[in-house]
């Protein structure tokens, strides 16, 4: 959410930074909006001021017996009633309008985020990780593999329909025993603390974290008008909301392991097979809340918890920093960790961290109270820390054996039982 107050002082450097996510100019029509709304609200209280005047003037009035007069100020008074109310609703209306164009328009992007329309324009900041060199020939996808481990695509589908897969067996012991070894990181490496969060959220909430109103269509919605969560950020961010923190409460930072869900609306024909693209996956979240001086140091801070699994996977990985045009809405910076898939050829997302400044927070009305100072907004950041389903497709890629079996990463053997490579059944 933007503040009016800053767009009203400079709109040309509002239009500016809208510019660099390729959108139009809209500065000086919220500005006009904005102006309209204040009019109304000067009208309004002019109209109660002279309404408490007139009022003043009939008890004079009368207490003169001048009874022509009291009845002239009464006709008077009588009008202002009407249009006091009037007067309110126009203001509401006006305001309702403001804020929904406001709630629609994306975060401004940070200085040092590059100019792009599209994934094309992203920058590689660091690759880290040799990768993998195989002995045998007929390198596969996971979906190839995964079968006979147990990752059941057609059970799947007909319990639930495309985009569901069910897990048994050895691959599902991996996928639990990823989960579980990340959040553990995040929570005794990283000081994050672990939070068992709702998976139903108000409508509300969506709109704190920013996905509500423009991407109702990419979430899943129930009968009594809740919504299932896209990813823990929602209900992590949430946390905070329509609170005022003390400066001492901050940082925090929260860690939570969660099943996501999302429609993916705008995904038809893009990775319809195997596990890279479900409507339901599990994921590890980061959040923190920081005082606004301390959101790039977090920012860095986060993406290195969420590069540190992937290093301790021995998964080869690169960073890219987001171009304007690739940025979620609510993120002013963002940083993607890309795992190598060897089956694929490629690099595939695993992690998004983005520092949202205090757009998230303007939206919930979230803020701390600096020593002896005014309220301020916090800073929100949120991060995958990493996805679940996506990791387990990196592992069973990268750690593949001829036979079609797969070894186990030493970090995952200790939730395994001991247990060092995976067998097809």
């Amino acid at each position: 959410m933007h503040d009016i107050r800053l767009i009203r002082d400079d709109p040309a450097s509002f239009d500016a930074a809208l510019a660099r996510r390729g959108l139009p100019a809209q500065g000086e029509a919220l500005v006009a909006l904005d102006e309209r709304r204040r009019q109304t609200i000067a009208a309004s209280q002019e109209a109660q001021t002279r309404r408490n005047d007139l009022s003043k003037q009939i008890g004079q009035a009368k207490a003169q017996k001048d009874e022509a007069r009291a009845q002239a100020l009464m006709v008077e008074v009588a009008e202002l009633k009407v249009r006091l109310p009037e007067l309110e609703q126009e203001e509401r209306s006006i305001g309702a309008e403001l804020d929904a164009a406001l709630a629609a328009i994306p975060n401004r992007p940070a200085t040092n985020v590059p100019e792009g329309s599209d994934e094309d324009g992203n920058q590689l900041i660091a690759e880290h990780g040799a990768k993998p060199v195989f002995a045998f020939a007929g390198v596969r996808e996971h979906d190839a593999i995964g079968p006979a481990l147990g990752m059941d695509f057609e059970t799947g589908i007909a319990i639930a329909g495309a985009r569901f897969t069910l897990l048994r067996g050895p691959v599902a012991r991996l996928n639990r025993a990823l989960g579980q070894f990340m959040l553990d990181r995040l929570v005794n490496e990283h000081g994050y603390e672990e939070v068992a969060p709702p998976v139903l959220v108000r409508e509300e909430a969506l709109f704190g974290t920013g996905q509500l109103p423009k991407f109702a269509e990419d979430l899943f919605r129930t009968t009594d008008d809740r919504w299932l969560i896209p990813t823990a950020e929602v209900s992590l961010t949430n946390i905070v909301r329509e609170k005022v923190l003390s400066e001492g409460e901050l940082p925090l930072r929260f860690a939570a392991l969660t099943p996501c869900f999302r429609s993916e609306a705008g995904a038809a024909g893009r990775d319809t097979r195997g596990l890279i693209r479900q409507h339901q996956f599990d994921k590890v979240e980061m959040v923190s809340i920081v005082a606004p001086e301390a959101s790039d140091d977090e920012h860095e801070r986060m993406t290195r918890a969420a590069e540190s699994a992937l290093e301790a996977l021995g998964l080869p990985y690169r960073r890219m920093l987001l171009c304007t045009g690739d940025m979620g809405f609510s993120a002013a910076r963002t940083y993607d960790l890309e795992v190598w898939l060897p089956g694929q050829n490629r690099y595939r997302e695993i992690s998004s961290c983005s520092t949202c400044t205090d757009f998230q927070a303007r939206r919930m009305n979230a803020r701390y109270r600096p020593e002896g100072g005014k309220p301020q907004f916090v800073h929100t950041l949120n991060g995958s820390g990493l996805a679940v389903g996506r990791t387990l497709v990196a592992v069973i890629e990268n750690y593949q054996q001829e036979d079609g079996s797969v070894a186990v990463p030493a970090v995952l053997q200790p939730y395994l039982g001991g247990l060092t490579v995976l067998s097809p059944r």
